[in-house]
């Protein structure tokens, strides 16, 4: 069983936009593969923060297939996406992203105060796995304690379900446990699954109503000590 301070045992971490700004890297990918199979389609980037309100890469690519009005076949859709996550891990193996300031320092502040570490993201583990190489030199196991991914659930964000799964690995309840998202998506599925939760938005997510936040934050490393940020979340709830 992890540590518990101030009540809490765990902190919990979206990926994209909240480890690392990927979602630049994300639409580069998606253009190529496009272009490589003969698609006539350019998600310029205000069309893809329109998009980034379906998540899911799948879920993109129907989505916009269907406002053209050529819905795809579903095995497109999946080589689709297939190609643009090999292309994608790809980018980040280059040394293109990087973690957004304060995350390194949370997670070993959280490992230092005896908490668990976990990942629950709606982009699938190829991705995990790719940026935790690129930015930490290890394996996502080696890393996270627990990794809910997209892939491993019924319901992508907003639904709870990918908290819910990272709070049964876990062992533990909502209120054990901190999430840290940039989007509003991630925060109605941090609170749908009883979890309190931090923001820090992410150049795509500005403008987005975080109501039902704990803690709003222009970037994590305000969230620095972790004692603190403990302290100030815990009286939220």
């Amino acid at each position: 069983m992890a540590g518990a301070a101030n009540g809490f045992r765990a902190l919990v971490f979206d990926v994209d936009g909240t480890l690392a700004e990927t979602e630049e890297l994300h639409r580069r990918a998606f253009n190529e593969i496009f272009a490589a199979f003969g698609l006539d389609w350019e998600w310029d980037p205000v069309r893809y923060r329109e998009l980034l309100r379906v998540t899911g890469g799948k879920e993109r690519i129907r989505a916009y297939a269907e406002t053209l009005g050529t819905p795809l076949d579903e095995g497109l859709v999946r080589t689709l996406h297939a190609a643009k996550t090999q292309r994608y891990a790809q980018l980040v193996a280059a040394g293109e992203l990087a973690l957004r300031p304060g995350i390194r320092e949370l997670v070993e502040a959280g490992r230092g105060a005896g908490m668990a570490i976990g990942v629950a993201t709606t982009t699938n583990l190829p991705n995990v796995e790719a940026l935790t190489r690129a930015t930490w030199g290890r394996p996502a196991t080696e890393v996270f304690d627990v990794i809910a991914a997209g892939d491993m659930v019924r319901a992508k964000k907003p639904a709870p379900d990918v908290y819910r799964l990272a709070l049964d690995e876990l062992g533990l309840a909502g209120h054990e446990v901190i999430a840290f998202e940039d989007s509003r998506n991630g925060l109605l599925a941090a609170r749908g699954a009883h979890i309190p939760c931090v923001i820090a938005p992410s150049p795509w997510t500005l403008g987005q109503r975080f109501d039902e936040a704990a803690l709003v934050v222009d970037e994590f490393s305000e969230c620095l000590p972790l004692s603190r940020l403990l302290t100030r979340v815990s009286e939220t709830i």
